[in-house]
């Protein structure tokens, strides 16, 4: 079943076969940990010799290591042994209902389905029906695409959230499900403290009309220029909250093939995804803050006053009032506190630079570690963290307000794609594991 008009298309989908242990099976998204390598050394213990998704993706740590075409081979390899030994069995065409309980955050609910890639612009200022939240870092996607391209199946690690305030599509299966007491396709604990997780296939062709019926609604444009307070804006039905270099991957392969002569009805045409609700209660957003090392309090603050003139003021301030982040939002400025060493202060920038006050003060960041080479830069979570560092001598700490989850889409609507690093949706462990695959290769 495909709904051209939504990118939607109920496709067949592998599961491993019965009596696999999928707490070994289920690995999390390969761009998580990427600094720790013993916790994939950990992970690759617990999964032994047993079929497992950790022997169908490349951990992104290992993507520079010397072996890394030798690796790519053997996981292509193993695509095809899992497919030939009956590994990986293929439903009829579904969707997944899932539920994730990480126990850090409440249960969050999904929909595992493919979304056409037509449908899909990662770049600036687009209007597509499939957008990016963040940038696109358009040198991570080489390295990404040698994975994908002799690969038989995707694993999806890719998150999409729809701005559905009253419920009416993924909140709907849920209850279908508990209602039809439908027996889940799996259910099981998974390895490295990423919680417990539980499938149930959708195949009820009425029950998937309705929820393509929902997303239509969503999407219908004077629905969504209603609701934002637009008028003739191209709506923005799917946005990518996580795995977003991933799906741009997706999306250059597919063009590579479209340009090889492939036909329009290829597998690669869509990509396999979850698609969550950002109003469910399981989908956090929590700010991630910066941390600047070798910087000078004067030469910084008098930069940022020259950068912004009369949309920005510094005030030094005794003690960090952190509290300040958390400004009354009708007023017209971002609030954002500071500490430089043992000195602190609170910067203000007018809201008429940026929508959030990360993508204002980050468009200063930007020039000035431009202009200073010297000084670096990290993307820290925590206030307590970033205090710490932010307050040895010659570093600086800027404490970013979490962004609502309600400002989304209106943000990525009115400034396109958000800065890098605007926001976090849960710990590594919370990411995405990989359970469902889908086969992405003709015959």
């Amino acid at each position: 079943m495909k709904f051209n008009d939504i990118a939607l298309n109920i496709t067949n989908i592998l599961l491993p076969r019965k009596g696999i242990d999928m707490t070994k099976w289920a690995a999390v998204a390969c761009d998580q940990f990427t600094s720790q390598p013993d916790y994939w050394d950990e992970a690759y213990k617990t999964a032994e010799n047993a079929p497992s998704t950790l022997n169908l993706m490349l951990p992104e740590i290992y993507l520079e290591d010397e072996d890394v075409e030798d690796r790519i081979k053997v996981i292509n390899g193993t695509m095809k042994e899992y497919l030939s030994d009956g590994t990986l069995e293929e439903t009829e065409p579904c969707m997944i209902l899932i539920k994730r309980d990480t126990k850090a955050s409440p249960v969050r609910t999904g929909v595992v389905a493919a979304l056409d890639l037509e449908k899909y612009d990662f770049t600036k200022g687009s209007d597509s029906l499939i957008r990016a939240t963040e940038g696109t870092v358009t040198e991570r996607i080489p390295p990404r695409m040698k994975v994908r391209k002799n690969a038989d199946v995707e694993l999806p690690h890719i998150m999409i959230l729809i701005d559905d305030p009253h419920c009416t599509a993924v909140e709907k299966l849920s209850e279908y499900a508990e209602a039809n007491s439908l027996e889940p396709v799996y259910d099981f604990e998974m390895m490295m403290k990423g919680g417990s997780i539980t499938g149930w296939k959708i195949t009820d062709e009425k029950v998937i009309n309705d929820f393509a019926e929902a997303l239509r609604k969503l999407a219908a444009p004077e629905v969504f220029n209603k609701k934002y307070g637009l008028e003739g804006i191209s709506p923005l039905l799917y946005a990518v909250g996580d795995g977003n270099h991933s799906l741009a991957s997706a999306k250059c392969h597919w063009e590579e093939l479209k340009k090889q002569g492939a036909a329009m009805d290829h597998p690669a045409r869509y990509a396999l995804v979850e698609i969550v609700n950002v109003h469910d209660k399981g989908i956090i957003f929590e700010p991630i803050h910066r941390v600047l090392f070798g910087v000078n309090e004067e030469d910084f603050t008098d930069s940022m006053l020259g950068y912004f003139g009369e949309n920005a003021s510094y005030v030094s301030t005794e003690e960090l009032d952190e509290s300040a982040a958390k400004a009354d939002a009708s007023l017209p400025y971002h609030t954002i506190p500071v500490c430089f060493g043992k000195f602190n202060g609170i910067i203000y920038i007018d809201k008429k630079e940026h929508t959030l006050a990360v993508g204002a003060i980050q468009k200063f960041i930007d020039e000035y570690l431009k202009e200073h080479p010297e000084v670096k830069i990290d993307y820290v979570h925590g206030n307590d963290v970033t205090a710490e560092l932010g307050g040895k001598d010659g570093n600086a700490g800027i404490f970013l307000p979490a962004m609502e989850k309600s400002d989304l889409f209106l943000t990525v609507i009115k400034n396109g794609s958000l800065p890098r690093k605007t926001f976090s949706m849960g710990e590594a462990f919370e990411k995405r594991y990989y359970v469902e695959a889908r086969k992405i290769t003709e015959g």
